[in-house]
């Protein structure tokens, strides 16, 4: 009995290092750079919906080859500890089908992701509008590319990026570890959605609480359907309208607002 105890320590920290070290890879550190360019934007002058946090931006303006290189480059690299979550699942004998990131249900998750980017896009964007008017949120810039052949499939990419970095990690990952560690399920969506909230800090408190009350959403739909597909499609197509609407309408409309 006290082998099997010991065991089981041993195995509960190495899960817990395991897990610590996969979030500071990834969106645990995202969620430190969020707090600090947060903590800088309160501290300027002036109202943060006077300041701008952009997405998708150039990194060397004028050469267009050289920075399709970096943006892949950078989409390339971000994806790199979703590889080291597959490797891991691997190991453990289960792999990514055991938190329902595969092809075993295309056609479901395909149309549970559209209806749940249909329900949440529109209130997204009321919510975003309104933290931003009431001065609890920075202008967000969702891209700021060159206008070159490569700029919508580079935003698609990046939108497909984000949505498996994310669903995968902070509800699929995290989760499953969580669970294994022993936390209750409302602790571990409390700690899922509020890493979700924290790495989107840099936009300010409403992007802060949209994203966190978006965490509850997916987790209570995780539990559901145990697969984090449809939340994989879900958040990519949010995303793409949000580049790539942003990119066509930006400076068109007059309620969109620009830095």
């Amino acid at each position: 009995m006290a082998e099997t105890s010991l065991h089981d320590g041993v195995r509960r920290r190495i899960l817990t290092q395991e897990t610590i070290l996969v979030l500071a890879l990834s969106l645990g550190a995202s969620a430190v750079s969020a707090l600090i360019s947060f903590i800088g934007s309160v501290t300027r002058p002036g109202g943060l919906k006077d300041q701008a946090a952009t997405l998708n931006t150039s990194y060397a303006p004028g050469r267009p080859w050289l920075d399709l290189a970096w943006q892949l480059f950078g989409i390339a690299t971000a994806l790199v500890p979703v590889a080291l979550v597959a490797h891991l699942l691997l190991r453990e004998g289960a792999g990514m089908r055991a938190i329902g990131f595969d092809f075993a249900r295309p056609f479901s998750d395909l149309g549970r992701g559209v209806l749940i980017a249909a329900g949440i896009g529109s209130t997204g964007l009321a919510l975003y509008l309104g933290a931003r008017a009431g001065g609890f949120n920075l202008t967000v810039v969702p891209e700021n590319l060159p206008d070159v052949w490569w700029k919508f499939p580079v935003l698609i990419a990046s939108a497909l990026q984000n949505s498996i970095v994310e669903e995968v990690i902070v509800v699929g990952y995290l989760l499953r570890r969580l669970d294994q560690l022993g936390w209750s399920p409302w602790a571990a969506l409390a700690a899922s959605s509020v890493l979700r909230g924290s790495y989107h800090l840099y936009q300010g408190i409403g992007g802060f609480l949209g994203n966190m009350a978006m965490g509850v959403v997916f987790v209570l739909l995780y539990r559901r359907w145990g697969r984090v597909g449809p939340l994989v499609v879900a958040h990519a197509l949010l995303d793409i309208v949000a580049f790539v609407g942003y990119a066509l309408l930006a400076g068109e409309v007059s309620w969109l607002p620009t830095a």
